[in-house]
């Protein structure tokens, strides 16, 4: 019995480093996608929200202006970035789509952006995937969910952008 015991203690945790190690690949490929296909990489502050109808009132868009505290890919150098996404309210009218990013006002965020063809704005590159909220930890520094350390990925992200 013990060797039966032994044999599926190691085939758990077999599984589990299998399962961690293929979690840690898509999250730095993810990362690596994110980071060769945005034209803008940066990190700021969620400081203004202004949703409205378009022209033929059909669909709510939102402006989001993000005060920039570092640029890491990009020409722009602006002290703040406004970027359009679907959805918002206006009135008692509210649109939501799946998706897509949402903001709060005061949000520390690292956002991928890339400047849409057609119109010209800025959007976040591939939707809520694009944009990643930031947090304190209990040390008082910066991490994104998991905990991650927001230096540690900001590395991650200039290797990937310097390869280019």
């Amino acid at each position: 019995m013990r060797l039966f015991h032994k044999i599926i203690f190691y085939a758990i945790m077999v599984t589990f480093f299998l399962h961690f190690d293929v979690h840690s690949q898509s999250d730095e490929s993810k990362i690596k996608n994110l980071s060769e296909g945005a034209d803008i990489i940066l990190t700021g502050k969620v400081v203004e929200q202004n949703s409205s109808w378009n022209k033929d009132k059909t669909r709510i868009f939102t402006n989001v202006v993000v005060q920039a505290e570092e640029y890491l890919k990009g020409d722009y150098t602006e002290k703040s970035i406004a970027l359009t996404t679907l959805g918002g309210e206006v009135g008692e009218v509210g649109e939501l789509y799946t998706h897509m990013p949402r903001f709060n006002n005061d949000e520390e965020v690292l956002l991928f952006v890339k400047k849409d063809k057609k119109d010209m704005n800025y959007k976040v590159l591939n939707g809520e995937a694009g944009k990643l909220t930031l947090y304190r930890d209990k040390n008082g520094e910066m991490v994104i969910s998991g905990d991650k350390k927001i230096s540690t990925l900001k590395k991650e992200i200039k290797n990937f952008v310097d390869k280019k």
